[in-house]
């Protein structure tokens, strides 16, 4: 079924048409609704059906783009999403998977090697933003002409996604030693970083972690400013779970997907968009259950647990005074 995929996605590109999408869900509205926004965007709808048909196990091949709505899978739900989990990350197919906070855990569990983009209780500005993320980073899809109304609607998501952008880039900004983001949300520079005379980076000794006490009680101060104060104000997902992962690593403590969602502060969705953001930039990794193969972790990578062992060896004594 991949070379299936494959081939239809090289005979596409060679006759110059759009990519396709399929689409499946079980819900009627959801289903139409995810197949009038794939057609506005001038994409070719490949499949459009239920779950049922994933289930079934059909040969005929996907396409590029492959929308899904599952928000409460059953076992055989579960069993299909990870074989066509497989197929996405062989044929390079792009998957957005939209669920449910009591499914999550499951879902995530389920697409290890797709990476796909995990919408949760999305509604429809979700989905189309989630859509356009996939036409932003697929230079070859070729899409229709343009009405004037579309170009507005285009225009006021491409400034959304701008702004959560420029966010991700501010974040890395002005931090000497530390975080840097040189066209990127996260980076880290080589200020920790010394060579050795064959030209191998050799990291310097790292500090300990600091008392996870500490790391908590920074945590609830942080999230005491909500009692007074709108949240949005202070909003900061990234940094919020950097911390939650720092205290769960000296606790010895695992940390599952939902869990560091609550952590981020943000509505699901948006805390997956950072998590994924964070583990392309190498600060987080997804750690798999030996004991449960569909139950998977996050956790800080050896980078992230450096450079926050770093960061409280250089606050001090005086970090929680410091929040």
């Amino acid at each position: 079924m991949a070379q299936l995929d494959i081939a239809y996605a090289a005979a596409a590109d060679a006759v110059g048409l759009p990519f396709a999408v399929s689409v499946f869900a079980d819900r009627e509205h959801v289903r139409s609704e995810m197949r009038e926004d794939v057609e506005a965007a001038g994409l070719v709808i490949r499949e459009c059906g239920s779950l049922a048909q994933l289930m079934q196990g059909d040969p005929r091949p996907l396409g590029e783009v492959i929308l899904l709505d599952c928000p409460e899978p059953g076992a055989e739900a579960l069993a299909a999403l990870v074989r066509l989990d497989m197929r996405a990350a062989r044929s390079g197919a792009y998957m957005v998977v939209s669920t449910s906070v009591e499914a999550l855990e499951d879902i995530y569990g389920c697409c290890s090697q797709s990476l796909p983009q995990i919408l949760v209780n999305p509604n429809r500005a979700d989905r189309i933003i989630a859509l356009g993320q996939v036409l932003a980073n697929e230079p070859n899809l070729r899409l229709r002409e343009l009405s004037e109304d579309d170009r507005l609607t285009l225009l006021r998501l491409t400034e959304q996604v701008n702004q959560i952008a420029e966010r991700l880039e501010r974040m890395g900004e002005g931090n000497e030693g530390g975080l840097r983001s040189p066209g990127h949300a996260f980076r880290f520079d080589g200020g920790n970083m010394v060579r050795s005379d064959e030209d191998r980076l050799v990291r310097a000794t790292r500090p300990p972690l600091p008392d996870a006490r500490l790391v908590r009680r920074i945590i609830h101060q942080r999230q005491l400013r909500a009692r007074f104060f709108d949240g949005d104000l202070f909003a900061d997902p990234a940094w919020d779970m950097l911390l939650d992962l720092t205290a769960a690593r000296v606790e010895h403590n695992r940390v599952s997907v939902t869990s560091l969602c609550i952590a981020s502060g943000v509505p699901p969705t948006t805390a997956l968009r950072w998590i994924g953001q964070m583990t392309e930039a190498g600060l987080l990794e997804r750690v798999e259950d030996e004991t449960d193969r569909r139950r998977a972790f996050i956790q800080l990578t050896d980078k992230a647990v450096d450079a926050m062992a770093r960061y409280f060896a250089e606050m001090g004594k005086g970090a929680a005074s410091l929040v």
